[in-house]
Order: structure tokens, then sequence, then C-alpha cells
């Protein structure tokens, strides 16, 4: 049983492959990231961004920072696949970054202008992409092989599942 809390829309589902129209839909998705985001935290107080999403969760503040970091590696991990024959990609330690310095002393706005920047350069990437390039692999050393299409897929869902979080935190405190 899925926590909805945690997983508002629910776990990530990989699929093999993808369609053309499915791609378009989640190069969508990830475009449309930094704006949703954006619109999620607009009007929050100091207070709702030290407010944990949910118990014993991150605080909004992390969760924001958390984004931009993650999609920073999903960026990386994307042109490492790219350029190079099925590279495997480094890990990092999600909870131990959202505990550093930067995530506490810096406002989450920042965070957004990174992920903005960071959307605005992957989607040029995957404009100039051909269709065999979706194809390409990576391997992470704890989930295992992947294509192209999957890390973004991946990268998709888990904005929206951020996002998500955000805006179940506004219903709730409403």
């Amino acid at each position: 049983m899925i926590d909805p809390l945690r997983y508002p829309i629910g776990d990530f589902v990989r699929q093999d492959a993808y369609t053309s129209a499915e791609r378009q839909v989640i190069v969508a998705r990830l475009a449309a990231l930094p704006a949703s985001l954006s619109a999620a935290i607009s009007g929050l107080s100091h207070a709702d961004f030290e407010s944990p999403y949910r118990p014993g969760g991150w605080t909004v503040r992390q969760l924001v920072h958390h984004v931009a970091d993650s999609h920073a590696n999903a960026m990386i991990r994307l042109k490492l696949a790219l350029t190079e024959t099925n590279p495997t990609i480094k890990p990092y330690d999600q909870d131990a970054w959202a505990e550093l310095g930067d995530v506490q002393d810096v406002s989450p706005l920042v965070s957004i202008a990174i992920l903005a920047g960071i959307h605005e350069r992957m989607s040029a990437v995957i404009q100039h992409m051909r269709e065999e390039d979706f194809a390409r692999g990576l391997v992470h050393p704890d989930s295992g092989p992947m294509s192209v299409d999957q890390l973004l897929a991946l990268y998709a869902w888990h904005g929206d599942h951020h996002v998500a979080q955000v805006r179940a935190l506004r219903m709730r405190a409403k």
C-alpha cells in the first residue's frame, strides 16, 4: 500500500518503451516543472517553508532544494548517456544533501531559478536529439540499466511528484 502523503501521484512505473506521443507529454511535463513548482510555493510564508510536507518528511524548503539538486543530476546523467556508451552514473545521498548549509540558508527561490535554467538547457538538448538517442543507455548502480526515455520519464514523474506534495500540504492547511 502506497502512502498517499508520501506518493500523492503514486509510485513511478517504468515502461519498457515510450511512443513518440508519450515522449511529447513527458518532455512537456519536464519543461513545465519550474513554473509548476514556482506556482505551488507561491505565497508560502517562512513558517510554511520550514514545515514538513508530511509527518517525518522533509520541509518544503528541503524539498524545493532537493528538486533542483536532483534535476541538476538528471541533466548531467542525460548528457553522459548521450556522450558515452552505457555510462554508470554516480548516485548521491539525497538525505545528506538536504541537511547541508545551502539548503538551510538559501532561499528556495534560488533553487527555482536554478531549476528553470536546468530545464531550459535540458529542453534544448532534448530538442536536438535524434530518435535513436532516446534508446541510449545508462546504468544506475541501485536501479540498474535504463534508457534515456526511461530517465526522462522518471524525472518528469519526480517533478510532478514533488509539486503534488506541496499542493497536498497547501490543501491540508486550508
